[in-house]
């Protein structure tokens, strides 16, 4: 008797399984086919991805490579193009290099890529403040107080790994002004940041020990 229970049981649950796939057909057969459109376009944008990165990665090595051989216009033009590709990888790297081999002189430009860079590409965080930094420390020699707070503030309100190297960039550029009482309210900031940079640490107390010790 429990055999036959069972049978009827199984063979129910079997004509609904049934019933279910023949009454939902067409809905099923949608579904199963947006997954598969969807499963080969993310397939598809990887590869792209891929390419492109690739590509990018050709560019910039030929940019560098030819660029003491070529017109300078050239590789400037070239490495800029890649920046406004907002790559994770090769914008910074393009602007370091332009940066580093002083190929763009106008100031406002550099500061317009870095923007490009922190704005518009999607860089990981502390990269990101990495190149806020950086951006701070290009117009340090050259920038307003305001303007260089300006620049570094996102870091310095933040508890990002680079608020002590901004800390210590103002406050040397306060010493380098002769205000000194500023300069000594932001080393002395450092001192009391529980992750400050060690070497960035050592440093502010040698120079609240031995220049602005009065």
């Amino acid at each position: 008797m429990d055999e036959e229970i069972t049978i009827i049981d199984s063979n129910t649950r079997n004509e609904r399984i049934k019933n279910f796939f023949i009454n939902n057909k067409k809905k099923i057969i949608i579904t199963v086919s947006i997954i598969i459109v969807i499963i080969i376009g993310y397939i598809s944008f990887e590869k792209s991805k891929e390419r492109t990165k690739i590509k990018l990665g050709n560019q910039y090595n030929l940019a560098t490579i030819n660029y003491k051989t070529e017109d300078p216009k050239n590789t400037i033009k070239d490495l800029i193009n890649i920046i406004k590709e907002n790559d994770v990888t090769y914008s910074p790297l393009a602007l370091y290099f332009l940066i580093d081999n002083n190929l763009v002189k106008e100031l406002e430009e550099i500061n317009i890529l870095f923007d490009e860079l922190i704005n518009k590409t999607n860089l990981e965080e502390e990269i990101k403040n990495l190149n806020i930094y950086k951006k701070g420390l290009f117009n340090s020699n050259f920038a307003s107080e305001n303007e260089l707070l300006k620049i570094l503030n996102p870091i310095i309100n933040s508890e990002s790994i680079w608020k002590s190297h901004s800390l210590y960039l103002v406050a040397e550029y306060f010493y380098s002004k002769g205000e000194k009482q500023k300069a000594k309210e932001f080393f002395n900031q450092i001192l009391v940041l529980p992750q400050a940079n060690n070497e960035i640490k050592l440093a502010s107390k040698k120079r609240l020990n031995r220049d602005l010790s009065e």
